[in-house]
């Protein structure tokens, strides 16, 4: 899940180091960051292992130190990793930005329901807009970084 603001970048990535995981193991190509996402020159990658980016990382030292308030967020999944996140980021005191298209998730099964992809990341969307943060389209979010 990419993040980024004015004057620093750092990007995490998910693996899963418990007994018995079979996505995100470290050394698969589960765990590999997508060239379409991947770190630009310079930006500090930064290993999670939990769905929350700050649990367990030092994502919030890395952004505080560099002076960082505000993030704009984007990755997957919307209802896992993002979600996490965002609240997590919301909760630390940092304005976010979540750039929705640019964030996807799965169709999900609850209580004998087929839930479509679509369906349950407009909900996490919706869901984090107030008060967690500002959701809007990528270029959205491009353009206020760039001013």
């Amino acid at each position: 899940m990419p993040f980024a603001s004015a004057g620093c970048r750092c990007c995490t990535c998910a693996t899963f180091r418990r007994p018995g995981a079979t996505f995100f193991v470290p050394g698969t190509k589960g765990a590999e960051i997508s060239a379409l996402v991947g770190p630009a020159a310079g930006e500090k990658v930064i290993e999670k292992n939990f769905p929350n980016g700050f649990r367990g990382t030092k994502l919030f030292d890395e952004l505080r130190a560099a002076g960082v308030d505000g993030l704009v967020i984007a990755g997957a999944m919307s209802h896992m990793c993002v979600d996490a996140t965002v609240r997590a980021a919301f909760d630390l005191g940092f304005r976010c930005t979540v750039a929705e298209d640019a964030c996807a998730t799965r169709t999900l099964e609850f209580n004998g329901a087929t839930l479509p992809a679509n369906q349950v990341h407009g909900a996490f969307m919706a869901a984090l807009r107030v008060p967690y943060a500002s959701v809007v389209r990528a270029r959205e979010a491009i353009a206020a970084l760039n001013h």
